[in-house]
């Protein structure tokens, strides 16, 4: 059993135009007040290499020469100003994912923005007006660009502060790699007509079945992040009972139990997962996060308990809940998307193989460029309620958020 059935905030690349701002972010986009070298960040994308497999090098491609990349931290309702400078050999962007913001700050390459161009800077400002776990990655070249290492947490802190006595962040990403560090091709059409190029080294925050620790008979957040473009996991604590406090950036209303016995949850690409807990009193205990296939339970991280001035706790701190406004479900209009699967099936064109796997209402993606926007699947109203059914007709799975909204199932 998973919660994809139960009501919760979720915030993909499903092309709706004239959406992607509300009123009020506009309000707040205008408040924005900075110096010109008043910035929160500075973020670098280059390549440098990194080490993922014992005594290897792997030339990746990373924000600010390393791997994990910067966490990223805001403030609810307060605004974000980050530099960013393209040192890769190619154009790029920094798409700032769950997040509702102003749609010239979304990322998108031609859309939202011009690509930027090798040895050029631009300045993403916006603020959040959700607190929750959510993270950033270039939407250009994305198998290559995401596959080899840029992908980073981005953390909204609540406004008013929740304090937990410690907090977990964990960057769930596979690596497709040789023995000697180098990348295998990172997306195989025959994978990628199925559920993606699946890695072949799991590591979290690039490291593999690393331990973290914890405060023994705390409170404790852990943020978990699908980084990855392909691999679903399905989060189980086995026979400790965690709390589900939050999906996709969103608090719960009421938190779900999280262990074999009850639940598991899935957690597709670009999907992300908080837990909650109070920590055993015992020092040198492991709680042991697993990836559920089935039966079988396979090792992802361990929290391990270590000496702390905690208080006693009986339960855990109370998130409040995002101010998403109240979809006006009796004046909405209908619309239906059909996602289908054309499988193995490669349309040949002039000679060449032209590679059409999915497809949104009998349309695939054609491609994107300055002078060639997709006609959109829908023209949208602002401010207008939509009630909209996705129906996967394909034997595979597919994860979905929509840019600069959240939508509740």
């Amino acid at each position: 059993m998973t919660l994809n059935r139960r009501t919760f905030i979720s915030t993909s690349a499903v092309a709706l135009a004239g959406c992607a701002v509300s009123p009020h972010i506009i309000l707040q986009e205008a408040n924005l007040q900075h110096t010109p070298e008043d910035f929160d960040y500075v973020l670098v994308a280059k390549e440098a290499p990194i080490t993922i497999l014992p005594n290897t090098k792997t030339p990746a491609l990373t924000f600010n020469g390393g791997f994990p990349a910067p966490t990223l931290r805001a403030t609810q309702g307060k605004p974000l100003r980050i530099k960013f400078i393209n040192q890769l050999n190619e154009p790029t962007t920094i798409h700032w994912h769950g997040i509702r913001l102003n749609i010239a700050m979304d990322g998108v390459p031609y859309l939202t923005q011009p690509p930027i161009m090798p040895g050029e800077t631009f300045i993403y400002e916006f603020i959040c007006p959700d607190a929750g776990t959510f993270w950033y990655h270039p939407h250009m070249n994305s198998v290559h660009q995401l596959g080899r290492g840029l992908v980073g947490a981005l953390i909204v802190d609540e406004k008013e502060k929740v304090v937990f006595d410690a907090e977990v962040i964990l960057g769930l990403k596979d690596w497709r790699l040789n023995d000697n560090g180098s990348f295998k091709p990172l997306s195989i059409p025959r994978q990628a007509a199925r559920m993606g190029t699946l890695g072949n080294v799991k590591a979290v925050n690039g490291k593999r079945q690393p331990v973290f620790t914890i405060p023994a008979g705390g409170t404790v957040r852990v943020r978990l992040l699908n980084l990855d473009s392909a691999r679903v996991f399905t989060i189980s604590t086995k026979d400790f009972n965690a709390q589900v406090i939050a999906v996709d950036g969103n608090p719960l209303r009421e938190p779900v139990a999280l262990n074999v016995h009850a639940i598991e949850h899935a957690i597709g690409a670009g999907m992300r997962l908080d837990l909650g807990f109070i920590a055993p009193k015992t020092i040198g205990e492991d709680i042991i996060i697993y990836d559920r296939k089935g039966r079988l339970n396979f090792e992802i991280c361990r929290l391990r308990t270590v000496a702390a001035n905690t208080k006693t706790h009986t339960q855990l701190p109370t998130l409040p809940i995002n101010p998403i406004p109240t979809p006006d479900l009796n004046n909405a209009e209908a619309l239906r998307f059909i996602f289908e699967w054309a499988g193995a099936l490669s349309p040949v064109k002039d000679g060449q193989v032209k590679r059409e796997f999915w497809t949104i209402n009998k349309r695939p993606w054609e491609g994107m460029s300055a002078d060639s926007i997709p006609k959109p699947l829908a023209t949208l109203t602002l401010g207008k309620t939509y009630l909209v059914e996705l129906h996967n007709a394909t034997p595979h799975s597919h994860p979905i958020h929509l840019h600069g909204h959240t939508f509740t199932v």
